[in-house]
Order: structure tokens, then C-alpha cells, then sequence
């Protein structure tokens, strides 16, 4: 429906004409809506000035003495594609480089972690590290709340630093895996090794074989997941075939040195194990 306005008020509304530059804005009175499909104006009321811009615009279909048709169009404006520069991608490489080490290196100190917890001839205050206490209705760590010594090769001592936790912790390692029973005297609890027999011995060279299992499946995981990071910026056009190639055989040495570390620290433990 077309609508008339008058040639008095102040002028608002910004129109821009369909020509090559220059472009022109044509300025309309208050009375003249954006919203407005079609309008009509008398030319004596519109000025044209010149002006550029990406914004929604209006074409001016006629200009003359006689009323201006003006046709309100919807301009949609593309999306702007920004190629990454090579800093951008050297930088994402980077990352994916330094969480696959720092996840590899967190595998190896928890492969070693359960490997001390696995107890052998010896005492070892390590041995103690996956105890938890039930500590005022929270599970904590047996060393956050206790010191624990070795005052011989076959014994441990264990102090509390708050006496009262001391029926907690005697109840924690009983039910843990040890195979040791606690001596409370109400100051101290005191761990006595029993010696290993030779079934017993296997028996724990087949937990720590698992173990290292556990720790190699978790290193190849970390390796897979970098692959796909790598496959993800190939789709993206930010490395080319060649390039997640090469990158996939670094990851690859990277992955077999991380192999060959928790083979040898599982034949050590494995050693300690066996040796009567």
C-alpha cells in the first residue's frame, strides 16, 4: 500500500541507490518508515547525498518532478571467511604437541604410582600412596594426615597427626589390598612386611603386567587423539596431506619412546618382585 508524505520535517530516513559508486543516500522526511514495502514521496522533498555502506538499503526507482517510488529491499550480507595465518596454525600445532607430552608424562607417574603401591621385599613408604582415609566424612590421602617412616627394611611406622584419625586409618588398611595387619598402640600403627612367598611373588609380577598394559593402552589413546586433531585442521585447509603425514610420524617416535619408558620401568618392578 502506498503512502504520501509531506515535504515539511526533519530528514531521517537513509536510502542508497543502485548504481556503481558514487552511491547516493536519499533522504526522506520522519514520516517515511523503514518498514514500509513500498512508499511514495514528492522529489521537492529529497535531497541526495553521497554515502557508502554494507547496510540494508532502499532503490530509488524514479527521480523527477513527479512522486518518487521508493522500493524497500533486504540486503543479505554474506559471511566474511578469514584464512588462518601461519602463525595461527603453528601456534594450534604447538598445542596439540604439548598435551600429548604432558598427558604421556601424567601416564607415566600414574603407572609408577601403582607400580609402588604394589608392595615387595622391602618397606617403602610409596607402598601406601593409594590409601584413603575417611577423614571427618571426607576420603583423603593416607600421607595428608599422617608421616609415615621406615625405621627398618621389613617394618613401617605410621604417626597421625590427629591422634583421633588413627581407627580410621587402622580400618583403611585392612580393607586395602596390602595383605598387612595394622598394630594400633593408641600413638602410632606399626606395619610388619610378612615375606613373600614365590606364588605370591608371581601373583604380583601378573598385577604389575597389568599395570603396565593399563599405562601402554592409555599412551596410544593420547596418540589417537591427536591424530584426529591433526585430521580436523587437514578439513579445515590449515595443513595439507603431506603435512599431518609428517606430523603423524613424529607423533609415532613420540608414542614409542613413551612404550619403551614403561617397559623399563615395569622390568624393574617386575626385578624387584622376583628377587628372593
Amino acid at each position: 500500500m502506498a503512502t504520501h508524505f509531506s515535504s515539511t520535517g526533519p530528514m531521517r530516513s537513509i536510502f542508497q541507490l543502485k548504481s556503481n559508486p558514487p552511491k547516493c543516500l536519499l533522504f526522506l522526511p520522519d514520516s517515511c518508515h523503514r518498514r514500509a514495502e513500498t512508499a511514495t514521496c514528492r522529489a521537492s522533498s529529497v535531497s541526495v547525498r553521497q554515502w557508502s555502506s554494507a547496510a540494508n538499503y532502499s532503490r530509488l526507482v524514479k527521480l523527477s518532478n513527479k512522486p518518487i517510488v521508493v522500493r524497500q529491499l533486504a540486503h543479505k550480507r554474506n559471511g566474511v571467511v578469514r584464512c588462518a595465518t601461519i602463525e595461527e596454525i603453528e601456534a594450534e600445532k604447538s598445542s596439540i604437541e604439548k598435551d600429548v607430552k604432558a598427558r604421556m608424562e601424567r601416564t607415566i607417574d600414574m603407572v609408577r604410582t601403582n607400580f609402588n603401591s604394589v608392595r615387595t621385599g622391602r618397606s617403602n613408604p610409596a607402598m601406601l600412596d593409594k590409601i584413603e582415609v575417611e577423614y571427618y566424612g571426607s576420603p583423603v590421602s593416607l600421607k595428608s594426615i599422617a608421616q609415615i617412616n621406615t625405621p627398618d627394611s621389613s617394618s613401617l611406622l605410621i604417626q597421625p597427626y590427629d591422634k583421633s584419625s588413627l581407627k580410621s586409618i587402622e580400618k583403611a588398611i585392612v580393607s586395602s589390598d596390602l595383605g598387612m595387619t595394622p598394630n594400633n598402640d593408641g600413638e602410632v600403627i606399626r606395619l610388619t612386611l610378612p615375606q613373600l612367598t614365590s606364588e605370591r611373588r608371581k601373583e604380583l609380577s601378573k598385577v604389575v603386567a597389568k599395570q603396565a598394559e593399563e599405562g601402554k593402552v592409555a599412551v596410544r589413546n593420547i596418540r589417537r587423539d591427536a591424530l584426529k586433531a591433526y585430521e580436523k585442521l587437514q578439513k579445515e585447509k590449515k595443513l595439507s596431506e603431506d603435512n599431518v603425514k609428517d606430523l603423524s610420524s613424529d607423533l609415532q617416535k613420540l608414542t614409542d619412546e613413551y612404550m619403551k619408558k614403561i617397559d623399563s620401568i615395569y622390568k624393574q618392578k617386575e626385578k624387584e618382585l622376583l628377587k628372593v
